[in-house]
């Protein structure tokens, strides 16, 4: 784990979002909340911990939502709103995701999952901290949409995935929280 994971018991290290602000504030204040959670809920385990697939037969892990959640934010920030055409972090050759497909992590295998997770939040952060919440972008199948709507998919992304992790780290230790 990162110097910057809190242990398990730890004071909670989440802010919460203003309760009257911008739209702008707002939204980004809300994503962070849930970036934070699943920061929290990642916190104190080991890469094994991490990798394990807690919730049989799912093949869902704390490690591959931080992959997965990484390339959510690569994809929708990095190459939908900025039109960088950066490829996937955890692509495979046939053109599926791998988010969850890994061997027996270690900690340099968790290291680097989770540094590329924080690129990704930093550039989204300065990207979506600037453009017009309605600016439309192009997104591939989804068609047009707007920089509010890209916020609010991270926010709804992140939010259905930390109740995956709530699963996932009571399985594995019997930690609970929101």
């Amino acid at each position: 784990m990162t110097a910057e994971m809190k242990a398990a018991g730890a004071p909670d290290p989440r802010t919460d979002p203003p309760p009257c602000a911008s739209e702008r504030e707002t939204l980004l204040a809300f994503l962070d909340y849930q970036r934070r959670t699943l920061e929290l809920k990642c916190a104190g385990l080991t890469a094994t911990a991490l990798g394990t697939r807690a919730v049989l037969p799912s093949g869902l892990s704390l490690l591959g939502l931080v992959r997965h959640l990484g390339d959510v934010e690569r994809f929708w920030v990095r190459t939908c709103l900025a039109g960088d055409p950066a490829p996937p972090l955890y692509w495979g050759p046939d053109g599926n995701d791998t988010d969850f497909d890994f061997p027996e992590p270690d900690d340099r295998m968790v290291e680097l999952p989770l540094a590329a997770w924080k690129a990704e939040t930093a550039f989204a952060d300065a990207a979506l901290g600037s453009e017009p919440l309605e600016r439309a972008v192009e997104a591939g199948h989804h068609g047009m949409v707007s920089v509010r709507w890209i916020l609010v998919h991270l926010i709804e992304e992140y939010s259905r995935h930390n109740g995956h992790a709530d699963l996932l780290r009571e399985c594995l230790d019997g930690t609970v929280g929101e």
